[in-house]
């Protein structure tokens, strides 16, 4: 699966590079075997924008694109999307995605994160929806200034972060902004094996078809 997300990362338009950080090493010889470079990090991370930033020390670049090895199907230009509204911005050092919700039902699911945001600018994040507001559903793909990292793992986390887990609120409520971009079509991470099955099917028909 994080092959996968190697390969549509990679196709992205805005990236020069793709590496997979993570702390196991049987993820880093699999990525490996495939081509792509991997970094072993820390297993002591309290999310992905950490691990991230262990791995961005030692980088050049001047954007970096955390994106969640559990995304297959994540649409390249969903990426350019996300580097793209950080570049129009000047006042935000963090960028992320937003898509409509298709399904009312989903409004009540706290597996979606919900997102306001006014002008792409993201105003909160939520599992639930305020009454009143029209969210959207929060893509969890974050685009960075790379000397931003350093400041997001010095912060201290927040309240509202720790009981919505949601590593981004600490980013607004220590006053930083975010860019919003809006993606057309929102896509679901792998979560269960049920999910898994689903997308290697979906996957095989589309190689059986071209």
């Amino acid at each position: 699966m994080v092959v996968h997300v190697c390969r549509q990362a990679q196709a992205a338009s805005s990236i020069d590079r793709v590496i997979v950080a993570c702390d196991d090493q049987e993820i880093i010889d699999a990525v490996q075997s495939h081509g792509f470079e991997a970094a072993l990090t820390s297993i002591d991370h309290p999310n992905g924008s950490s691990r991230v930033a262990e791995v961005a020390r030692d980088l050049s670049h001047d954007i970096i694109v955390n994106v969640q090895g559990d995304e297959p199907e994540l649409d390249p230009s969903d990426i350019d999307a996300a580097v793209e509204v950080l570049a129009r911005h000047a006042d935000c050092n963090v960028s992320t995605l937003a898509t409509a919700f298709t399904n009312a039902g989903d409004l009540d699911d706290p597996n979606l994160v919900k997102v306001l945001h006014e002008d792409e600018h993201a105003v909160d994040f939520s599992r639930s929806a305020a009454p009143g507001t029209d969210p959207m559903r929060h893509v969890g793909l974050y685009a960075f200034r790379r000397p931003f990292l350093e400041v997001y793992v010095g912060m201290a986390p927040t309240a509202r972060e720790a009981s919505e887990r949601l590593e981004q609120l600490r980013i607004i409520e220590h006053g930083h902004s975010i860019a919003v971009a809006t993606v057309p079509v929102g896509r679901h991470g792998i979560d269960t094996p049920e999910q898994y099955e689903a997308f290697v099917a979906r996957w095989r028909s589309k190689s059986d078809s071209g």
